[in-house]
């Protein structure tokens, strides 16, 4: 239950009046009103919603598969990651073999990402594979998932150029090439983090070929790096599923919080819960901005 205050004022300037009716705040970040007003509070019981299983998973080829389960939670819920231990996680190979991923939690030291399980052999992922995943707990719940390997897309060059400011300001731009396939409906996700790939990104977007289609893609930053940066540019193919999932989770987040913002669904890959599950596809340059 949340409380809300509604309020009511009259403004009179001249000869014209402007009454404002509004929502102030919830319960614990109300601010105090100055001034003349009429005041009501109004609880409001939210709806319960059951508990979802939350899969985060990106299998890579050479990697053991490694995935995170865990559980939603009420939106006004303190944001700490509540973690089942009952699901069973299977991985369906391309080849119809069936995979039982062990329940070890951890995290990959690789990229700095937390799992709850992972398998004992390491993928051997070709284009256009498919892979399944499916979650069953005890209490009933059931999270399946498909993903196809997408053709890796190779980066043609990175090159920088820098601005023309004294050598203290002085700043350079990246710009990454590679060539679009001449199939329709391709997707990208363009990361550079600076000296290695378990920290935050400093740049990161994606980006569709639905007007350029087959031609050579030029992806670029702004004056964002110094000389003798060591960054590790990134090139990821998406599938369209996982290009929409990230777009939907962009803008929940440029919504969260914004009162002119439209609420965005999280548009999962995944049937019977929340969250991803994909092939990754990706190569990586490591230069030094010099």
């Amino acid at each position: 239950m949340i409380r809300i205050t509604l309020v009511s004022r009259m403004f009179t300037t001249g000869r014209q009046s402007f009454r404002a009716a509004g929502l102030v705040g919830l319960l614990l970040g109300s601010a105090a009103l100055v001034g003349c007003g009429l005041q009501k509070d109004v609880d409001v019981e939210l709806p319960a919603y059951p508990a979802q299983l939350v899969v985060e998973a990106y299998l890579e080829n050479g990697q053991a598969p490694r995935i995170t389960v865990t559980e939603s939670v009420d939106y006004l819920a303190a944001p700490t990651p509540q973690v089942p231990t009952d699901v069973t996680a299977t991985l369906t190979l391309p080849d119809g073999r069936r995979e039982v991923l062990k329940f070890v939690p951890g995290q990959d030291k690789r990229t700095g990402k937390a799992y709850t399980h992972i398998g004992t052999r390491i993928l051997a992922a070709q284009p256009g594979q498919t892979f399944s995943l499916e979650l069953t707990d005890t209490k009933g719940r059931r999270v399946t998932g498909s993903a196809i390997v997408p053709v890796l897309v190779p980066i043609d060059t990175v090159e920088w150029v820098f601005n023309d400011k004294p050598e203290a300001e002085r700043r350079a731009y990246v710009l990454t090439r590679f060539l679009d396939p001449a199939t329709p409906f391709d997707y990208y996700r363009f990361q550079i983090h600076r000296r290695r790939v378990n920290n935050d990104p400093e740049v990161e977007y994606t980006v569709e070929d639905r007007l350029s289609n087959g031609t050579e893609y030029t992806l670029g930053t702004g004056y964002d790096f110094k000389r003798n940066d060591t960054l590790v540019v990134s090139l990821y193919h998406l599938d369209r599923p996982y290009f929409q999932f990230l777009q939907s989770v962009q803008d929940a987040r440029n919504a969260n919080g914004n009162p002119f913002g439209q609420p965005s669904a999280i548009k999962s890959t995944i049937e019977g819960g929340l969250g991803v599950f994909t092939v990754l596809s990706y190569q990586r340059r490591s230069v030094i901005v010099r």
